[in-house]
């Protein structure tokens, strides 16, 4: 297989897939322009996680370490980018530029943190990388799997086919996907092909990815393949619920998996933060471009809206909930709430709930990134406020109402204790939720 393929491959999924937006009327014209003059996406230098390693091994700061008898560079890559290896999710639908490489006996691997994602194929040629610069969003590499004296990451445009549009906010971003893959992982886009996140209910997600976990009466579609290409809605899904192996699906032991398991916990946590690294990156970018034209009065009342979609989505109050109890099987669980921070009393935005929700506390830990401290103080100010309001109860409006006053206190507590670049008026004004929003739970 050349690169020539894979790339021919990767552009008609994504033809078909922006063809499949359009026919279910969504709308596919709100793409941000990469050149426009206050974002130039591919002129200015990048500064995300990728870039700066980049940077590194150029100048002789950092060498990779190179393990030719199994995992080539991927060790020691993720080991440089900060990346657990229990952070290991596995899909096997053709979703990939890469995809003529992936099915479900050879499915990508893909390790992640909260900046930065890592995918390997099985017989590739390149490892495929995201990272999240602080203002220009997600940037897409390639770094050569063969042993090199100073391995480079390439930048990759053929990644914009799929990674903008409106599954992700119209910007370069990420996604995670639930589609209804045949028997080789091939998706029926005619079929539906589902954007998932913490919106989305349990028993749409993870359509060609694997999953193990085990989480009780609730159901996904995950493990699971079509067997007749006239009804690909029909999955065939036994022995695809509350797997804790995946053993009887997949050969594990092979050179791209460093962990036989594609944890539940993990996907739900990588679920959320994509939308809300696309939401934080189109907050800003609209802004800057509002900034740069002149135009912020007249993109005040959008701003506001934007606002509202994003404060909306970092309280979890738009979160489908959970009826029954998720359990991981890989370290996942207790090493991503070990990364903190914790306030005074031992909390942190990163605990889980895993009962009803997700986490135990309703605020996104994406708030201490630098994409989100980088916003230009336009939107970023708005968001605070918005915050404050709807944290101390002084919002009343009911798609909060699920917002128990207890869990709003909790977060202000925590926010006043760990982050240290709030607003001074933060800090100073009461942050006591009142007593009108306590009755109401």
């Amino acid at each position: 297989m050349t690169r020539r393929t894979t790339y021919l491959f990767g552009l008609f999924a994504a033809l078909v897939v922006t063809a499949a937006l359009a026919k279910a009327g969504i709308d596919i014209t709100t793409w941000v322009r990469l050149d426009n003059p206050a974002i130039r996406y591919y002129d200015e230098p990048a500064n995300d996680p990728v870039a700066r390693l980049g940077r590194q091994i150029e100048s002789g700061e950092v060498t990779l370490d190179y393990t030719p008898s199994r995992m080539g560079y991927l060790p020691s890559l993720l080991k440089h980018l900060g990346i657990n290896i229990d952070s290991q999710v596995m899909v096997f639908s053709k979703t990939s530029f890469q995809a003529v490489l992936i099915s479900p006996a050879a499915p990508r691997a893909i390790f992640f943190n909260d900046s930065v994602t890592v995918g390997s194929v099985q017989g590739a040629e390149v490892y495929e990388l995201a990272a999240l610069d602080p203002k220009q969003g997600v940037m897409f590499y390639t770094f050569d799997m063969r042993k090199a004296a100073k391995p480079v990451f390439d930048r990759r445009d053929v990644c914009m086919q799929c990674h903008q549009g409106p599954a992700t906010e119209g910007v370069p971003g990420i996604l995670v996907s639930s589609v209804y893959p045949g028997g080789d992982g091939t998706p029926a886009f005619r079929a539906g092909l589902v954007t998932t996140d913490q919106r989305t209910p349990f028993d749409e997600r993870w359509g060609g990815w694997y999953v193990t976990g085990t989480h009780g009466m609730l159901r996904h579609r995950g493990n699971a393949v079509s067997r007749d290409l006239h009804r690909p809605q029909d999955l065939d899904q036994h022995e695809s619920q509350n797997l804790t192996s995946l053993d009887r699906k997949v050969n594990v032991n092979g050179p791209t998996f460093l962990t036989n398991t594609s944890d539940i916990v993990a996907l739900m946590t990588l679920e959320h933060q994509t939308r809300m690294t696309n939401l934080i990156t189109r907050i800003g970018w609209d802004t800057r471009v509002a900034l740069n034209n002149g135009s912020l009065p007249e993109f005040s009342k959008r701003l506001d809206e934007e606002v509202d979609e994003i404060v909306t989505y970092m309280l979890y109050a738009d979160e489908a909930p959970l009826r029954d109890t998720v359990q991981g099987v890989s370290t996942f669980t207790k090493t991503f709430p070990e990364r903190g921070p914790r306030d005074r009393n031992g909390r942190s935005l990163r605990d889980f709930d895993l009962h009803t929700k997700l986490f135990r506390y309703p605020m996104t830990y994406m708030i201490y990134s630098e994409a989100f401290d980088s916003m230009p103080d336009e939107a970023r100010d708005r968001i605070y406020h918005r915050l404050h309001d709807v944290l101390t109860g002084a919002d009343h409006n009911a798609k909060f109402a699920k917002l128990a006053a207890a869990d709003r206190q909790a977060v202000l507590e925590i926010l006043k204790d760990t982050k240290t670049n709030l607003p001074a008026w933060w800090q100073s004004v009461g942050t006591q939720t009142t007593g009108k929003q306590e009755a109401g739970h």
